[in-house]
């Protein structure tokens, strides 16, 4: 359901103008530490909230360690930038939105959190792995080292059944009909947010010639 409902926002994402600039091999490492940079925003507010729905029904067998990018953005940031990477860092406001819809959903309902995990995680197992390919032949990175650490799960030996597992709890999510339906359309948010901050990364990369 989630899938079906979601495709159109899902394929907007996916091909936005940034994403097809970034994937064809357009744009310089710049954008891509950009991009990345983004990135640690939004899972700073994923993953600290994590410990605090570890117990929830509904949002907790979701909380898998295993799945923490934080650590691995920070790694990658620290390759890009320099040990001073973070001095003057800030979210586009287009990510400061996304991250704050993160957090309100973690803090008032879990339900939406789950909606939120489920389009980045199992977009990182998916399609993050072609983003890391393009990452390392068109910048040179070692293959899963630093620079791409962070699409790189490296305690999940079999990412096809870990996300059979996923789809699993998500099918058996403990919430009703319209409950499901809230979730459903807090997936096709999700998406709208990340395919507005590709708008604004491609506001700061066009394409050069």
């Amino acid at each position: 359901m989630i899938r079906t409902a979601s495709h159109e926002q899902h394929t907007e994402a996916e091909n936005s103008s940034f994403m097809s600039d970034l994937l064809g091999g357009r744009l310089g490492v710049t954008a891509y530490r950009r991009y990345t940079e983004q990135l640690w925003f939004v899972y700073r507010a994923l993953e600290g909230s994590a410990e605090a729905l570890a117990e929830d029904p509904v949002a907790g067998p979701f909380i898998r360690p295993e799945l923490a990018r934080s650590a691995e953005l920070e790694r990658d940031l620290a390759h890009l930038g320099g040990p001073s990477w973070r001095d003057g860092l800030r979210p586009l406001p287009s990510t400061a939105a996304y991250a704050d819809r993160v957090t309100a959903c973690a803090r008032d309902w879990p339900a939406g959190y789950v909606a939120h995990h489920y389009t980045r995680y199992l977009g990182d197992l998916s399609g993050g792995q072609i983003i890391r390919g393009t990452a390392e032949k068109t910048w040179g990175f070692a293959r899963k080292g630093d620079g791409v650490r962070f699409y790189v799960f490296e305690e999940i030996a079999n990412p096809a059944a870990f996300k059979r597992e996923y789809r699993s709890l998500l099918d058996a999510l403990p919430v009703d009909d319209l409950e499901k339906q809230r979730v459903i359309e807090e997936c096709r948010h999700a998406f709208r947010l990340n395919s507005a901050v590709f708008r604004e990364l491609a506001e700061q990369f066009p394409l050069s010639a």
